[in-house]
């Protein structure tokens, strides 16, 4: 079938596209989304085999599971087992946006996205392409979209001198990550960890990234590991 690149931009390629990127999600591939971050590559997150594609393209092992993306807070409230106050406060605050936070997954959710130890990291991102087809395809299991050890793309072109023709459907939505300009290089999301907050534990930043996390701080309170 060959590489399909699909420009989001223009509506009647995105409105023959869309279909076109749901159908190789709903076959187990992986494909390549923009995000208000990175460009990310992105599959079935209730898809085992899907799930280990991803890994294999980007040359990860299960111990580095990939976050998960959702259209909207709604979403979350099934994939995890408890949202903790200050979680809630987090989403409210910088959702759709650039921070990821990591909850206890609930327990009757059937998928496997690695080595989580029971855990999920979960985004909205706040990109109007990436949203549009997350209404449609489901949360999306969704990394960003280099290789390992490589630097993350921030156009549709780096991503495809990375993936190339490994990759069916590529979706373009221009330059990406314009919105955290003044965030050093492209670090992607911040990450931060709230699974020990429910129990009384501190909240634990995984990653530094485009949100500065003394914002997110400030926004959760309670108490802090870096």
């Amino acid at each position: 079938m060959g590489t399909l690149v699909v420009d989001s931009s223009n509506p009647v390629a995105w409105e023959e596209g869309r279909p076109r990127a749901l159908e190789a999600l709903e076959a187990g591939q992986s494909i390549i989304i923009p995000t208000d971050t990175v460009y990310g590559i992105a599959c079935d997150a209730f898809s085992p085999e899907a799930v280990n594609r991803l890994l294999s393209h980007k040359g990860r092992g299960r111990h580095m599971p990939p976050p998960v993306l959702v259209a909207s807070p709604e979403d979350v409230t099934r994939l995890v087992r408890t949202i903790p106050d200050g979680a809630r406060a987090l989403m409210e605050q910088f959702w759709p946006g650039g921070v990821t936070v990591i909850l206890e997954a609930a327990p009757d959710v059937e998928w496997d996205l690695g080595d989580t130890q029971g855990t999920v990291a979960i985004r909205m991102p706040d990109h109007p392409v990436a949203l549009d087809l997350l209404r449609e395809s489901g949360p999306l299991a969704v990394s960003s979209a280099n290789l390992t050890g490589q630097h993350s793309s921030l156009t549709i072109d780096e991503a495809l001198a990375q993936f190339g023709d490994a990759i069916s459907v590529y979706i373009d939505a221009g330059p990406v990550g314009h919105a955290y300009a003044d965030a050093p290089g492209n670090p992607g999301s911040t990450i931060v960890d709230a699974t020990e907050v429910a129990s009384g534990g501190p909240w634990k930043v995984v990653r530094h990234g485009v949100v500065p996390w003394e914002d997110v701080k400030a926004v959760t309170g309670g108490e802090w590991e870096q």
